[in-house]
């Protein structure tokens, strides 16, 4: 009972967070469009703020000592992220606080040598890749909903009350924020949403596999669609020799807009797919001597997405 009045306490700060900042549009940072950009009106990019609110107030409700240091990494990023979206932040202060945050959650989970450094760089890509995913009107608040919701399905069936319902926040406050996100977006969540939210999916899939509760490979699989498309994309340019760390349009989700979708479209579609993948990881939970052909399954269905969207890419850019 607990559990789901801090669920539903955190959809309720985020609601309520993000009304109260839209009255204040006028004073909010905002994200003027550009040539890397999918939007054309200049949007408010500080709905993550919403987001954690939400999460903090069910936190600090339901934190024990192993989910405390990943509430205060998360905090601690989305302070860092405002700061840069108001701002603006160097480069290396960005990842030195996100390397930081990752080590010292991961310290506290009793990670150690090995394991913590691979955690880490693991923790760091997660942490970024959502934020390179936050590019499209109701993308990353879906895929928070379905992601974080898979987690806290699975904690529960795993008997780890507490875990779910921590695991159901940031999904309670991310399907408040989609009131507002939905396509066309009246709000942006900026990286004050997406850094903390990207941190979380990490540390929350490792501390659960360390508990027990789920097989290793269910988050990755839960998250798949993000941690796909990103890892494709960033090897993509690098071989091409771009500079990976720059703004670009080359994501397949930004392809599939630049082809003709709406932003509606996308978004719709990928909730399907999202929603597809948790399946297949709840099959993986199930019945985990399948793992091999259920991530072969899920490799396939990503490779005939990809060859589809650049085939159409490729012919899009002869007629041209």
């Amino acid at each position: 009972m607990m559990g789901m009045l801090a669920v539903l306490a955190a959809f309720a700060a985020s609601w309520l967070t993000l009304g109260g900042l839209l009255k204040r549009r006028h004073v909010l940072p905002m994200d003027h469009p550009n040539a890397r950009s999918l939007h054309a009106t200049p949007t408010p990019r500080i709905g993550g703020l919403g987001i954690m609110a939400g999460v903090i107030v069910a936190g600090l409700w339901l934190a024990d000592a192993a989910l405390l240091p990943i509430l205060l990494g998360a905090t601690a990023l989305a302070g860092l992220s405002l700061a840069d979206d108001v701002r603006g932040l160097p480069v290396y202060v960005r990842f030195l606080a996100h390397f930081v945050a990752a080590a010292a959650c991961l310290l506290t989970l009793g990670l150690s040598g090995w394991s913590l450094l691979a955690g880490t760089l693991a923790v760091v890509w997660m942490t970024n890749l959502y934020n390179f995913m936050d590019g499209a009107d109701g993308l990353a608040g879906g895929m928070a909903v379905i992601g974080f919701g898979a987690l806290a399905l699975a904690a529960w069936l795993g008997d780890a009350p507490v875990l779910a319902a921590f695991c159901a926040a940031p999904a309670a406050a991310a399907l408040a924020f989609l009131r507002f996100n939905f396509p066309p977006a009246r709000l942006f969540m900026g990286d004050a949403g997406s850094i903390p939210l990207g941190f979380m999916a990490a540390t929350l899939g490792i501390l659960g596999a360390r508990q027990g509760v789920w097989p290793w490979a269910f988050p990755l699989i839960v998250f798949s669609p993000f941690i796909v498309d990103a890892t494709a994309t960033l090897a993509r340019r690098a071989s091409r020799g771009e500079k990976v760390w720059r703004a670009h349009r080359s994501h397949y989700y930004q392809r599939v807009v630049l082809l003709g979708a709406s932003h509606r479209q996308l978004a719709v579609a990928a909730w399907g797919l999202m929603l597809a993948m948790a399946a297949l990881g709840f099959l993986l939970r199930s019945f985990p001597q399948q793992a091999t052909a259920l991530l072969i399954l899920s490799a396939a269905i990503y490779l005939l997405i990809f060859f589809a969207i650049d085939r159409r890419w490729r012919l899009a850019r002869n007629e041209v």
